[in-house]
């Protein structure tokens, strides 16, 4: 069975950001939100790994981080991080659309 290794680095970065949120500047919500993103994301990681056609977590971890971050993004204007946490969720959501699509 092949690694999803999309999906485990895409749980790398979300909790990385997290981390990295609270390093700067003291955001316990960051982090927090950061690494049970990141978390459930390397859960839907694993859970593809074992079964491909088993993307439920991930896709709605993706969606779930696509549109928070989307909607940050929306009101502040600012690509880092909303944007790019919420361009990264969407391909990792496209990608999982896309296994759904092809099992």
């Amino acid at each position: 069975m092949p690694v999803d290794i999309v999906g485990f680095s895409y749980a790398v970065a979300v909790a990385a950001g997290g981390i990295v949120g609270y390093v700067k500047s003291a955001s316990l919500p960051s982090l927090a939100a950061g690494l049970t993103f990141g978390s459930l994301a390397a859960l839907g990681a694993y859970q593809t790994t074992q079964n491909p056609a088993d993307v439920k977590v991930s896709l709605g971890t993706s969606a779930t981080l696509m549109a928070l971050m989307g909607y940050k993004f929306y009101n502040s204007q600012k690509f880092m991080p909303a944007g790019f946490v919420a361009t990264l969720s969407l391909l990792v959501l496209m990608k999982s659309l896309y296994k759904t699509m092809n099992q």
